[in-house]
This record gives C-alpha cells, structure tokens and sequence, in this order.
C-alpha cells in the first residue's frame, strides 16, 4: 500500500511534463563530538556527516516518487561520545521527523528518540554501504552504522505512510524487522537482541509489528487523517476523531501496560496532544485528562492541569 497524495502528485507531474523526485527524505544531518579528547584529527566528523547526509538524502528507500515538496523534513543528531579504539566510535543517535499538517503551516512530530546505543568504525572519506540482503555486511562494526540509519529511515517512512493511508506503513516496518533480525552482531554492538534491554531497536519493531499493537496503527491514520488534517476547517470534528484515538490508545495500555510504542508515541506528540486539549470543552478535558496521565506518566501532571 503507498502512500496516496505521493501516488497522486507523482502522476500529476508526469502528466504534465514534470519529473517526481525518487528520494523521499530532506534529512539534517549533524555530528558532534565534544566530549571526544584523543581523535587526532576532528576532519573525519566533517567527512562522517557529510556521508550520512549524501546516505539518508541520495538512497531511494521505498518504490513511489516523491516531489520536492513531499520530502519527509527530519533530523539526524549523532553525538560522538567516545572513540573506543583507532576509528572506533561510540554515539547517541537522535530522530526526529515531522509531517505536515493540511491546510495550515504547522508540522506534526511523528518521531522523536534519542539511541544510546550506537557504536560502530568508520574511516575518513569512507563511503557508507546497505544492502537489505546483506546487512552485517563484510565487517559488522562497520555495517552497525548504516544498518541503524537504514532501521530509522524505515521507521520513519512506516510512521509517515501510517499517517495518511491505513495501514500504509507496514512494507516498512517489515523491513525494519528484517534489520533487526539479520543485524549486525558482535560483542560491543547492542540494541539489536530482545535480552539487550527493554527500549531498543529489538523492542520498538516488535512493537510495530506485534498483532497485540494492530489499533496503533489505526491511532497513527485517525489522529493525523481525520483528526489534525480537518482541524482548520472544523476544530470540534478533528478533536472528536483524537479522542477516539486517546481511547484506542488507552486500550492497547490496558493490554499491554507501559509499552514501548506509547511511551514512544508520547515523547513525540505529549504537547501536541495538551494543546490540542487545553482549548478543548470542560466535558472533553474531564474525558481524556485522566487517561492521558495514566498512559503518559512522565507527563501526567500537565494532563492534570486540563480539569
């Protein structure tokens, strides 16, 4: 299933003499290292982002075309916190990605995650290889980096095509899961495996994919299609499909307490979802505050403040 308005455009564009773009990301790419002492020459971070950017902004990632102005915006904060060994580095891996709202000039987080978790070589003016057939590569702790990068695009792409047709995300988290179960393996690479911890990379797709999330999904299509997409033309209509979706929210915890994929959900959308309430009715305040703060529990106090 692909993603209709980039269906749609591209057709448009081809019927009126106009190439579609294949590329679908407009990745900002940084990396820092300033904790990083011993490196003796700081040029290979130059040459590092450059890569990544060339790797997230030049790959064609799914099969439709997207125009310019369809680029999915993100962003991508590696910060360097140690080099373990010569060309051996260990990192954290920021990203964030937005979608745009209909009608209006405001953008919606779809994404935000910090990866603790991230270690991998690399050698200047090194260029960055991924096969979705191949992805340990030849040299694990090498492939460790574009197989991260490569898990989060998809990532990112399912929760975008999720947004705006039903169930339109899934070729991409099955490719994600696809990642993670032919990842990289070796004793300083983490976050791939079950028993690793239970926030990962493992966990996140697990989540995505489990039958036991399946309404997510349904969450992801609802809350942006039918809630945020008709917000500008009729506010109570748009607010009324988010309730709806704080309910479905609300059972999945009730099935699976303190998951991932909510506590997810919530560290992109947490003041999303207050402001959208806090200009709500009393009655509709009273229905999702205390819902909201149970699911949300890091946040449960500023739901609190919507009675």
């Amino acid at each position: 299933m692909h993603k209709p308005l980039h269906t749609l455009l591209a057709a448009i564009l081809i019927l009126t003499g106009f190439s579609a773009s294949a590329q679908e990301l407009r990745a900002t790419v940084n990396v820092v290292a300033s904790s990083v002492q011993n490196t003796t020459d700081k040029r290979v971070y130059n040459t590092l982002q450059s890569a990544i950017k060339d790797f997230l902004n030049n790959r064609r990632w799914s099969d439709d075309a997207f125009a310019p102005a369809e680029r999915i915006e993100c962003n991508f904060l590696l910060n360097i916190t140690a080099e373990v060994s010569s060309g051996t580095y260990r990192a954290n891996l920021t990203v964030q990605a937005t979608r745009p709202v209909y009608n209006t000039n405001y953008t919606s987080t779809l994404f935000n995650f910090q990866d603790n978790n991230v270690v991998f070589k690399y050698a200047e003016f090194q260029s960055l290889e991924f096969s979705d057939t191949r992805v340990a590569g030849s040299d694990p702790m090498a492939a460790n980096l574009t197989a991260v990068l490569a898990y989060y695009v998809d990532v990112i792409l399912g929760l975008d095509y999720d947004s705006f047709s039903p169930r339109g995300g899934d070729p991409f988290f099955k490719k994600a899961l696809n990642i993670v179960n032919n990842a990289p393996d070796g004793k300083d690479i983490a976050g791939w495996k079950a028993f690793e911890g239970n926030r990962n990379r493992y966990w996140l797709i697990d989540n995505l994919t489990n039958v036991k999330f399946a309404r997510f999904h349904d969450v992801m299509y609802q809350y942006h299609r039918q809630g945020l997409d008709v917000m500008y033309d009729d506010a109570a209509r748009g607010r009324g499909a988010i309730i709806n979706c704080v309910n479905m929210l609300a059972a999945i915890n009730d099935d699976v307490p303190n998951s991932m994929l909510l506590q997810v959900f919530f560290l992109a959308k947490n003041e999303e979802v207050f402001r959208i309430f806090n200009r709500a009715t009393p009655q509709e305040k009273g229905r999702v505050s205390q819902l909201l703060a149970s699911m949300d529990v890091p946040n449960a106090n500023k739901y609190l403040q919507l009675k």
